[in-house]
């Protein structure tokens, strides 16, 4: 005859116990998502986590031109009668963003909304002025001073 080291609710307990247990172990080993940006034209949503990210710590700036010349993973087709509506998670917004066109700086001051709207056809022209096909737009979360993270998108005019 075997005797029981614990009751079956005991058991259940300390099985219980130890699945959570794994399950945080677990979590502690994976990395903390980046904050999300979002470009949305009309129905359409493509969404990126940063191309560079110090978890919220400036960016060395030996790695900043790296980062802003990196290519965009993610593209959305507009047509010149949109508007592109940004979105950043609230933490990007709490540091402040802008907008950056092919890796130059296209606004003076950083916005602290989450969410904004710009007419395409503000995307589409060369530094040049001569119309261009598509572009990568950027968004920066900086806090004025330094930067803190980096979202690559491209915007690719509709035939």
């Amino acid at each position: 005859m075997t005797v029981a080291f614990f009751s079956g609710s005991r058991r259940r307990a300390a099985l219980a116990l130890g699945a959570v247990s794994a399950g945080l172990l677990v979590l502690t080993a994976c990395d903390k998502p980046t904050p999300i940006a979002t470009i949305t034209v009309g129905s359409e949503s493509v969404n990126s986590e940063a191309a560079c990210y110090n978890d919220g710590k400036p960016i060395k700036e030996s790695e900043i031109q790296k980062c802003l010349n990196k290519k965009a993973e993610k593209s959305i087709t507009v047509s010149m009668e949109d508007k592109v509506r940004f979105g950043v998670d609230p933490e990007i917004a709490d540091n402040g963003w802008t907008i950056f066109l092919g890796g130059q700086q296209a606004e003076q001051e950083p916005n602290k909304k989450t969410y904004r709207s710009i007419p395409a056809s503000a995307f589409f022209a060369s530094q040049t002025g001569e119309a261009t096909d598509s572009t990568q737009v950027t968004i920066v979360e900086n806090t004025g001073k330094t930067l803190t993270g980096i979202w690559h998108f491209e915007l690719k005019k509709e035939s």
